[in-house]
């Protein structure tokens, strides 16, 4: 088994193809055991993981527990609703009393972005980041590309297209360095108040008509709109960001007859993407959730390794 440069997963910028790579190819053999009828391994036996979710979460918390359940690690869950938090502790306090508890790895989801590095500047445990701000959701990221490379191959050459709420979306700015970093080719697309200042800086092409964004691509993933993160009304309306931006058959008509149709959720259906098109035969929703098991177990196993 070949060992990752990378000691904590804080996002996919500056993470080598290499480390993507031995990610997705253990991923690859842990998705063949979440098919068997016993689904349990012993490799992180003796392990305490603890779940560090200061926002709210569904389907990301789940698949972390159900991963290290599968691993056979000891978990602990933390809430702010039941913690010191809510007294008035800060969070370098927190960490170093769950610390003092002998825990090993720290998966952490927070609203503050940097808050994964902090946590692995001042603690020895192995922080992975469940998503931070409007920063990074490395995970998500290496759960998308799993499923593109499911059913296109290597995506070197490939294009992928993510269209919507870029500026709020933490998935988007991990796919374009996890995907870039493999070879293919990233478009973002979406109306200029929903796009961040800085793309410039991003590995992506930009563009502001879904048609053209979609022509020839390969993957197109809408993402939900983050309005509970939006401070200014940077919509006229949810009927006009469909007309423009939706994923509807009429946009796919450009697209590669085969495009995989994939999105992080949750959906808004009838909103950015249609239900005909979110249940269609190109889906590939639902098996980016069993990828994500599969993912998180990879990532879990390599760094508390």
């Amino acid at each position: 088994m070949s060992s990752l440069e990378i000691k904590h997963l804080l996002g996919l910028q500056g993470v080598s193809a290499n480390d993507i790579r031995i990610i997705l190819d253990n991923a690859a053999e842990f998705r063949q055991v979440l098919d068997r009828k016993v689904k349990t391994l012993p490799p992180l036996r003796g392990v305490t993981v603890v779940n560090l979710f200061f926002e709210n979460s569904t389907r990301t918390r789940i698949s972390f527990e159900l991963a290290e359940k599968r691993l056979s690690a000891d978990i602990v869950n933390f809430t702010t609703s039941n913690s010191s938090v809510k007294k008035g502790e800060t969070l370098l306090d927190t960490i170093k009393n769950i610390e003092a508890m002998k825990i090993d790895v720290i998966v952490v989801r927070h609203k503050g972005t940097g808050v994964p590095k902090f946590l692995a500047e001042h603690t020895d445990a192995v922080i992975i980041n469940a998503g931070d701000g409007a920063h990074e959701h490395p995970t998500q990221a290496l759960l998308d590309i799993f499923t593109m490379e499911q059913n296109l191959g290597n995506l070197k050459g490939k294009t992928v297209t993510i269209v919507g709420d870029i500026k709020h979306s933490r998935v988007a700015r991990s796919n374009a360095w996890g995907l870039s970093a493999l070879g293919a080719n990233v478009r973002f697309c979406g109306p200029p108040t929903l796009l961040p200042r800085y793309t410039s800086m991003l590995p992506v092409e930009i563009f502001s008509d879904v048609r053209k964004a979609v022509e020839g691509a390969d993957v197109v993933m809408p993402l939900r709109l983050q309005q509970e993160r939006m401070e200014d009304s940077l919509l006229p309306s949810l009927r006009e960001y469909r007309n423009f931006y939706g994923i509807t058959r009429q946009t796919l008509e450009k697209a590669k007859d085969n495009v995989l149709i994939m999105h992080p959720g949750p959906i808004n259906r009838g909103v950015e993407l249609d239900s005909d098109i979110a249940d269609g035969e190109n889906s590939v929703i639902l098996d980016q959730v069993t990828n994500g098991v599969a993912i998180r177990m990879s990532v879990l196993f390599l760094l508390s390794n």
